[in-house]
């Protein structure tokens, strides 16, 4: 599983490209080490949070949710973050949903 469940929170890993033509969501990615991220990109730059800030309200869109629900919980200053969405009960299952629906990237045949 992708994204782990809590009792009041779901936990997920993302892989943020800050400084990209584009805001979006991409996929879930595996690296190297066998490890699932869920690759973002947004414009902001990685200047005094703006990049993570830029990442919580892509994801509150995306999840139609409020941003305060959502916070970088660990790797504030990496391209690897884990991001925690606080939810119970049929909201959680809701966003763990809508978070695993997200494409897997595709390798070219």
């Amino acid at each position: 599983m992708r994204v782990a469940v809590s009792d009041d929170a779901a936990t997920l890993q993302v892989r943020l490209t800050p400084n990209a033509s584009r805001d979006g969501i991409e996929s879930w990615r595996v690296d190297a080490a066998g490890q699932s991220h869920l690759a973002a990109r947004v414009r902001a730059i990685p200047e005094k949070g703006k990049a993570n800030a830029a990442l919580i309200a892509l994801l509150a869109k995306q999840l139609a949710i409020p941003k305060r629900d959502i916070d970088v919980i660990r790797g504030a200053t990496s391209r690897l973050k884990t991001v925690r969405i606080a939810a119970e009960g049929p909201e959680q299952a809701r966003l763990v949903a809508q978070l695993e629906a997200f494409a897997d990237e595709r390798k070219p045949d």
